[in-house]
């Protein structure tokens, strides 16, 4: 596969892991990480981050590369992915594009340009997401750009403000800065899903594993680092709900609940955006013979 991405989607704990690695194996490859919580220093178990013997001698790029204190910046992941891509591709790899980030993942393949930011009209609404919440900031979202309005979730202050800091820069929708898919690599796309009652049903354990293995100390930790002062970090599944434990605003029982609906919650909202996708093949990875089906569909749509 010579100059093209091989990337493996879908929604959380359905499985993306394991089978990069399988192909990995298979294809000479090298994993680029595109779970933009699996960026973060320490954030390991609340992001179900393979640790180095599970990733099998396979070279992973892009993990462990910010600081929790460090705002989310899909432009910055672009420019570092691509690089991460481009190596790969010189060495005569196949890059292997893997995670449930759905705009990071189309920032690598696709010809995506980001709108600019200004650091005074960025502060000011955050000041202001700070002081009202999230709620009246959508509400002005609504009136001027429905359409973003009506895919950002109203309690989602980060994209909130985001969205109007490009409308404020911009004079134009926030919706008009993303453009039609135009493929900056050649790529075959592979999605990973699992029957929704199985998905549940590994959620709950994939949470209750992340206690048994230190979940709430590792927040703990990381609350040290100043993961609750992280406009991105602080906000991740998992360490959110801990947080609130630590601070006294949950007990520990509804901070592991609330991780397994909020994860619940996430997964329909990833499938809704991987979904509409129609160059993304399907896969089911309880399915038996799913590597080689994998490695099938990749040799059939190889660019």
């Amino acid at each position: 596969m010579t100059g093209g991405v091989v990337a493996v989607v879908g929604p959380t704990a359905a499985g993306k892991s394991a089978l990069s690695i399988a192909l990995a194996h298979a294809l000479d490859g090298e994993v680029v990480n595109a779970d933009s919580m699996q960026l973060y220093r320490g954030m390991d178990i609340g992001t179900a981050k393979l640790t180095p013997a599970e990733r099998e001698g396979v070279p992973h790029h892009l993990l462990d590369i910010w600081a929790v204190t460090e705002p989310a910046s899909v432009a910055e992941y672009q420019r570092l992915a691509r690089a991460a891509v481009d190596d790969i591709l010189a060495r005569g790899k196949v890059p292997l594009l893997v995670g449930g980030s759905g705009l990071y993942v189309r920032a690598v393949l696709e010809r995506f340009e980001f709108p600019g930011t200004d650091p005074a009209v960025r502060d000011r609404l955050e000041a202001e997401l700070a002081q009202t919440g999230p709620g009246p900031l959508h509400e002005r979202l609504r009136a001027a750009d429905p359409t973003a309005a009506a895919g950002i979730l109203p309690g989602n202050g980060r994209r909130i403000v985001r969205a109007l800091e490009v409308i404020e820069l911009t004079g134009a929708p926030f919706t008009a800065s993303l453009p039609e898919p135009t493929p900056y690599y050649p790529s075959v796309q592979l999605g990973v899903d699992l029957d929704t009652a199985l998905l549940d049903e590994r959620i709950a354990l994939r949470v209750d594993r992340m206690w048994a293995d230190g979940l709430v100390g590792e927040t703990r930790e990381l609350a040290g680092r100043g993961l609750a002062e992280g406009r991105t970090a602080g906000r991740a599944l998992g360490y959110q709900q801990v947080l609130r434990f630590l601070a006294g605003e949950l007990t520990e029982t509804e901070a592991h609940d609330e991780t397994i609906r909020a994860t619940r919650r996430f997964v329909r909202r990833q499938r809704s955006w991987f979904r509409r996708d129609p160059r993304i093949h399907w896969l089911d990875s309880a399915a038996d013979g799913l590597v080689d089906t994998a490695l099938r569909l990749v040799a059939e749509h190889r660019p």
